[in-house]
């Protein structure tokens, strides 16, 4: 599926580093898209849930899939974030092919419909998660995690459970979540929903 310009719509992002210290990760390639899907299909079974995808995200913008339900949106999202392989074509982030590349070694970050948030570990603990698994030094997680927080208009909230916040407030909480770690992509899966 070839996406037309009315489909993906791309708005420029705000400056890098808006409400990040340390700013946003640069792309390794300059010049190249930071996500770009050369001829992609994805089939499970008889069913063709992406059909020769071809789409180049621009550095530092802001894109939207639209589409009905069930026409591959988040099976796209999934294939870019390394849930799902395609089928057949190329995906590409900051000009390298990541075929074979598993989730945890992209510099992508999803925010899923559902919010995937751990029940058992309150807003900070669930926020820091990523930067506990890279090992990142205790003082700067404490650090970091504050400042998602805030960015996300949550700070202060960080030893709330989550069964104690609104539906607003964890899907905020999974957004910190996600650019606690400064990726070079962010997906949102249903970000309006």
């Amino acid at each position: 599926m070839t996406v037309p310009a009315s489909v993906a719509e791309h708005a420029p992002s705000p400056p890098p580093g808006a409400g990040l210290a340390g700013g946003r990760p640069r792309s390794a390639a300059k010049g190249h898209p930071d996500v770009e899907l050369i001829d992609v299909t994805k089939r499970f079974g008889d069913v063709v849930a992406v059909d020769r995808m071809h789409l180049a995200i621009p550095a530092s913008s802001f894109t939207s899939l639209l589409g009905p339900s069930g026409c591959g949106k988040t099976t796209t999202l999934r294939m870019i974030a390394g849930f799902e392989q395609p089928t057949a074509g190329e995906i590409l982030l900051a000009g390298r092919p990541i075929a074979g590349v598993p989730p945890y070694q992209r510099n992508v970050n999803t925010v899923f419909q559902h919010y995937a948030l751990f029940p058992h570990m309150d807003v900070a603990q669930n926020v820091g998660y990523g930067l506990r698994q890279k090992k990142v030094a205790r003082a700067e997680e404490k650090r970091r995690v504050a400042e998602a927080l805030d960015l996300v208009r949550l700070g202060g909230y960080g030893g709330r459970r989550i069964w104690e916040m609104s539906g607003g407030q964890q899907q905020r909480v999974a957004l910190a979540r996600a650019l606690v770690n400064r990726p070079t992509v962010l997906l949102l899966d249903e970000p309006l929903g």
